[in-house]
C-alpha cells in the first residue's frame, strides 16, 4: 500500500493512524517492480534534464562554445551529476536525492564569467594580479576552478558539523520562507521555456494534473499480471512529457510547428561582449556528434583565482542552503522522519566530494541536490533509493555519449518549462505548509516573514539591472558581492535566520516546540516508540563507515559531526 503525502509522521493526524503509518517499511528502501523502477528511472532523467537544459543554456551565453562542445558539455554535465547522485545515495544523506547544477550555483558562475568576459586587455596596469592569470576569451578553467572551491567548502561544512549547528538554530520560520523562495527562484525562467509555445506547456500541465491528482488512485485492471499500483500517479511526468513530445514530433514533421532553442529564448542573457557566438538551431544540426566521448576536461587543469574562489564561497553558501532545504522537503513528501543533523553534515559532505571530483575531471559548474527532481517525489509519491541510484547509472551512460544525450534533450522547452513550473510549485506549497506549526497571527512573525521574503526578491532584481553600482576597485571583492546580493536563496536563508534568532519570541511563538520539531532532534529529543529505530533505517551510514567511525581517531571531532547516536543526534 502506497500511502499519500500527508499520513506519515503528521502531527495532526491521530494516534491511531500514526501508529498504523509506522508499521509499515518506509518506501525509501524498498525496492519498486524491476519494469516499473525503469521507468521511474528514467522519469527522473527527463526532470532532471529539464533543469540541465535551462542552466547549461544560460552558462553557454557567457562561453566561447564550438560546434559539437554544447553537447559534450551536456553529457559530460551528466556524468558528473550521476557520480554524485551515487555518492550521495551510498555516503550521504541515504535519502532519494538527485545531484545536478543548480541556480543557486549558476548565479556565481554567471557573474565570474561576464567579470572575465569585459575585463579590460590591459596587463601590469590592472589593481589585482589575477587579470594576468586568464586569457580574456578561456574563462573555463577559472569555472572549474570554482567548482572546486565550492566543493571544498561544501565538505568543510559537513565533516567540521558546522552546518548541524546551524540547523539547531532553524525553525519553520526559516525553513518556510527558504522554501517558498527555492520555489519562486525561476518562475521568471520556467515562464520563457513555457514561451517557446504556450500551448504545449498548457496542455502539458493539464495533463499532470490529471494524472498526478484526479488519476491518482488509479490502478491497473486485475486481469494485466502486474502489481496492483497508482501507475497514473507514479508517471504523472513521464507519461504527459511522452505523449506531448510524441505529438510535437508529428506536427513539426507536417511543418505545423516551429520550436526554438534556447539562445532564441534568452536574448537578455546575453554578454555584452557582441563577438560571442550565438548558436542556432541549423547549426545544432549541421554539426555531427560523436557517439561517445570521455567526459574529461580540455581545457587543462582548473585554475584557482581569487576572484573564483570569492564566487565559489557564495556558490557553495547558497547551494548548501538550497540542499539543506531539499533534505527536509523529501521527508516531508515522503512522509519519513525529518533527517537529524548528522545525516544533513553527511550529506553536505557527499555533495562537496562530488563538486570536487566534478571540478578535477572539467565540469564548469557545482552540484547540489535537484529541486524539480525532489518536488517530482510530491508528485508521484515513489522515492525509491534503489530508482534514484539506476538514474545515476543512466547518468553515466548518457555521459559517455553525447549523441544520446542530444537525443534525450531534444523535448521542447514549452514540456520543460511546464516541468519545472508543476514541480517548483511544490516546494512554494511544502514552504507554506510549515507556517501552521508557529504562531502566524503573531505581529513578530508577520513582519519577520514579510521583509525576509521581501527583500530577498527586491535585492537580486535591482542588482541585476544596475550591473555597475558595486565598483570597489578589486575585483574579487566586486564579484563576492554581486554574487551575493543577486542570490535570492542565500539572502532569505540568512535574513530569516537572523530574524528569528535575533527578534524575542517564545518558544511556541516561533514553532520550536511544535511535534515537527520534536521530530527533527533539532530543538529537543522525541520519545516516541520506534521512532529512532526509523531515523537509523533511512539515515544510518553504510556498513563500511560505520565501521570506520569507530575507529578512535574518527571518534573525535571533526568526523563524530556525521555519526548517528542511539538518540539519532549527533554526538
Amino acid at each position: 500500500m502506497i500511502m499519500d503525502v500527508g499520513q506519515r509522521f503528521d502531527p495532526e493526524l491521530p494516534d491511531e493512524t500514526k501508529s498504523t503509518s509506522r508499521t509499515e517499511i518506509s518506501s525509501v528502501n524498498q525496492q519498486p517492480p524491476c519494469f516499473l523502477n525503469l521507468l521511474l528511472a528514467v522519469q527522473q532523467v527527463f526532470v532532471q534534464c529539464s533543469l540541465l537544459v535551462l542552466v547549461l543554456g544560460v552558462l553557454q551565453q557567457h562561453l566561447l562554445l564550438q560546434d559539437g562542445e554544447r553537447e559534450k558539455l551536456l553529457s559530460s554535465t551528466l556524468f558528473y551529476s550521476g557520480l554524485s547522485t551515487l555518492i550521495q545515495s551510498c555516503l550521504g544523506t541515504c535519502l532519494p536525492l538527485v545531484q545536478a547544477p543548480s541556480l543557486e550555483i549558476l548565479i556565481p558562475a554567471v557573474v565570474l564569467t561576464a567579470q572575465i568576459v569585459t575585463e579590460p586587455t590591459c596587463r601590469g596596469h590592472c589593481e589585482e594580479s589575477e587579470g594576468d592569470i586568464l586569457p580574456r576569451a578561456n574563462p573555463v578553467r577559472e569555472l572549474q576552478g570554482m567548482t572546486v572551491i565550492v566543493g571544498i567548502v561544501q565538505l568543510v561544512l559537513g565533516v567540521t558539523g558546522l552546518s548541524g549547528v546551524v540547523l539547531r538554530h532553524c525553525g519553520p520560520l526559516v525553513i518556510a520562507p527558504l522554501l517558498c523562495l527555492l520555489g519562486f527562484s525561476i518562475y521568471r525562467e520556467a515562464a520563457l521555456l513555457c514561451s517557446d509555445h504556450w500551448a504545449i506547456a498548457a496542455l502539458t500541465v493539464i495533463l499532470l494534473v490529471l494524472l498526478s491528482q484526479h488519476l491518482r488512485s488509479y490502478m491497473l485492471p486485475a486481469c494485466i499480471s502486474m502489481p496492483q499500483l497508482p501507475v497514473c500517479r507514479m508517471l504523472s511526468v513521464l507519461l504527459p512529457l511522452m505523449s506531448v513530445w510524441a505529438l510535437c514530433e508529428v506536427l513539426e514533421s507536417l511543418g505545423v510547428l516551429r520550436l526554438r532553442s534556447v539562445s532564441e529564448l534568452l536574448p537578455a542573457l546575453k554578454t555584452s561582449n557582441t563577438s560571442l557566438p550565438v548558436p542556432s538551431t541549423s547549426d545544432l544540426t549541421s554539426f555531427t556528434v560523436p557517439w561517445l566521448s570521455p567526459p574529461l576536461a580540455e581545457a587543462g587543469l582548473p585554475l584557482l583565482s581569487v576572484r573564483g574562489m570569492a564566487a565559489g564561497v557564495v556558490a557553495a553558501l547558497s547551494s548548501s542552503v538550497s540542499s539543506v532545504g531539499m533534505y527536509l522537503l523529501t521527508a516531508r513528501l515522503l512522509g519519513v522522519p525529518p533527517p537529524p543533523a548528522a545525516a544533513c553534515n553527511r550529506g553536505l559532505g557527499a555533495q562537496g566530494l562530488g563538486s570536487v571530483v566534478a571540478g578535477l575531471m572539467g565540469a564548469p559548474l557545482g552540484l547540489s541536490s535537484s529541486v524539480p527532481n525532489t518536488c517530482t517525489l510530491g508528485l508521484s509519491q515513489s522515492g525509491s533509493r534503489w530508482t534514484v541510484q539506476l538514474t545515476a547509472i543512466f547518468g553515466l551512460a548518457l555521459g559517455v555519449s553525447p549523441r544520446l544525450t542530444q537525443l534525450i534533450t531534444s523535448v521542447p522547452l514549452a514540456i520543460y518549462g511546464a516541468i519545472l513550473s508543476v514541480t517548483y510549485s511544490i516546494a512554494v506549497a511544502t514552504g507554506v505548509r510549515y507556517f501552521q506549526f508557529t504562531h502566524i497571527d503573531s505581529g513578530r512573525n508577520i513582519f519577520n516573514i514579510g521583509l525576509a521574503v521581501f527583500m530577498s526578491l527586491v535585492l537580486p532584481h535591482w542588482f541585476r539591472m544596475q550591473t555597475a553600482f558595486i565598483d570597489t576597485g578589486m575585483v574579487s571583492v566586486d564579484v563576492l558581492l554581486h554574487s551575493l546580493l543577486t542570490s535570492p536563496v542565500l539572502l532569505v536563508g540568512i535574513l530569516a535566520f537572523l530574524l528569528d534568532n535575533t527578534v524575542s519570541g517564545s518558544s511556541s511563538e516561533r514553532g520550536l516546540d511544535s511535534a515537527e520539531m520534536e521530530k527533527t532532534g533539532w530543538s529537543s529529543v522525541n520519545s516516541e516508540p520506534g521512532y529512532h529505530r526509523e531515523v537509523a533505517l533511512i539515515y544510518e551510514s553504510p556498513y563500511l563507515l560505520r565501521r570506520l567511525w569507530k575507529l578512535p581517531w574518527f571518534r573525535t571531532t571533526p568526523f563524530s559531526a556525521c555519526r548517528i547516536t542511539d538518540h539519532g543526534d549527533i554526538l
